[in-house]
């Protein structure tokens, strides 16, 4: 099992869900995050004075898949959420030890 984390930019978001439901994604976390890479935050401009805005707002996914499905939901995640401009986000694959439905008990691949 792998946990895809995606950053993305936030009017991605309902693309981005609509494009794994249909590969078949069945469930995701979702937050609102802030953070910055390469591009350092930005400059803008509110009621004539200019402000630095160091952390630039995101959201970032959370999924859990198991191995097979992993490159379909990378695929997906890029296809929808590129818009080929600086800050289209990062995608990061962690290995899963262990899941485990609380309701059920079940685990593995099962509790996802």
């Amino acid at each position: 099992m792998k946990k895809i984390e995606a950053v993305i930019k936030p009017f991605k978001l309902d693309e981005v869900k609509d494009a794994l439901s249909e590969i078949g994604v069945q469930g995701m976390t979702v937050t609102e995050v802030k953070g910055f890479g390469r591009q350092k935050g930005h400059v803008e401009l509110y009621r004539g004075a200019e402000y630095d805005v160091a952390f630039v707002p995101k959201i970032k996914l959370e999924i859990v898949v198991d191995e097979p499905k992993v490159q379909d939901v990378m695929t997906t995640i890029i296809a929808s959420a590129k818009t080929g401009k600086i800050g289209d986000g990062k995608i990061f694959v962690l290995d899963l030890g262990e899941v485990i439905r609380i309701r059920t008990g079940e685990q593995g691949e099962a509790a996802i």
